[in-house]
């Protein structure tokens, strides 16, 4: 008898894990087109020439960027000439997305990303658009190739200009996963049915709450808080809700926090506790158990409730 193979997605659903509150922590984006092939490490693997792949990776971390790869989906693949480079800035206080084509990959090298990571131009130009982002890079984990593939080919056959597939973005056991730029939005447990439906709230200006994991500038209790603020209001519009503070106490396995955000002109409070959860295999490649983290809404309030 056959055993089927682990998957981390199929297992993290069965545990009932909340994917809101577990989008990566990053607040600025540097994206490369390289139709492949990608390896575990996808930049660094990369056939980029002089060893370029490991200089981009560390001047993006010197400068706190997140460096990803990205081709269009083989339904919209092209054979453009040039390096095409998207450049996002996800601020809480704003976003700025930028584009632009370069004629020698070691031009990135020139980018201001120190710029890019505080809200300024990368010195590309302005793009007036949305990346819509999938994960699946399968060689990384094999539930973003086997559920990402199906979203992306939805997402292109309904978007072709704005959608890409994207290099290991985190939390593969959430696969579907769409990275949405430059709102810097994380969406998970996507198929395609579901991906479409993020992608024409999105064109509405409107989130999609059951697929949200979180806005990429918030810490991930701030993210689970703004979900949960959210739901409770029945407030989908993108721009409506504004994080405006925070406080933290308690331990590192048992950590409260409360998260102040304005909406319509009143201030609300939403209490989170973050523990670890039972240890799991949290990626299809994982050889050994890991705390699930969690974040438990305990109280959502108006400021002035006393």
């Amino acid at each position: 008898m056959t055993t089927a193979p682990f998957r981390c997605s199929a297992a993290s659903t069965g545990r009932g894990e909340e994917p809101a509150g577990t989008a990566s922590t990053v607040r600025a984006f540097l994206l490369l087109e390289h139709a492949g092939p990608w390896g575990v490490d996808a930049l660094r693997d990369a056939r980029l020439p002089d060893g370029l792949g490991a200089r981009i990776a560390a001047a993006a971390a010197a400068a706190r960027v997140r460096p990803l790869l990205v081709r269009r989906p083989a339904l919209t693949r092209d054979a453009g000439s040039g390096l095409r480079v998207f450049a996002a800035s996800c601020l809480p206080q704003g976003t700025r997305l930028e584009a632009g084509t370069l004629a020698d990959p070691h031009e990135v090298l020139d980018l201001d990303l120190a710029s890019l990571r505080g809200g300024g131009s990368s010195g590309l130009d302005p793009h007036d658009g949305t990346l819509l982002a999938v994960c699946t890079h399968g060689r990384h984990d094999a539930c973003c190739a086997e559920l990402g593939r199906p979203v992306a080919a939805a997402l292109a056959a309904a978007h072709p200009e704005e959608t890409w597939e994207v290099s290991h973005i985190g939390g593969d056991r959430y696969a579907g996963n769409l990275l949405l730029l430059p709102d810097g939005l994380y969406y998970g447990r996507l198929d395609p049915a579901a991906a479409l439906a993020v992608a024409a709230a999105s064109t509405r200006g409107h989130l999609e709450l059951d697929h949200l994991r979180g806005r990429t500038a918030y810490p991930m209790p701030v993210q689970a808080a703004e979900v949960a603020l959210r739901r409770h209001l029945g407030e989908t519009r993108r721009d409506a809700v504004r994080w405006v503070d925070r406080s933290v106490g308690g331990s590192a396995t048992n950590r409260v926090t409360n998260a102040v955000f304005e909406v319509a002109g009143g201030v609300w409070s939403v209490r989170v506790r973050t523990v670890e959860g039972p240890p799991a295999r949290l990626t299809c490649r994982a050889t050994r158990e890991n705390p699930t983290p969690r974040h438990e809404v305990e109280a959502v309030t108006p400021e002035d409730a006393g």
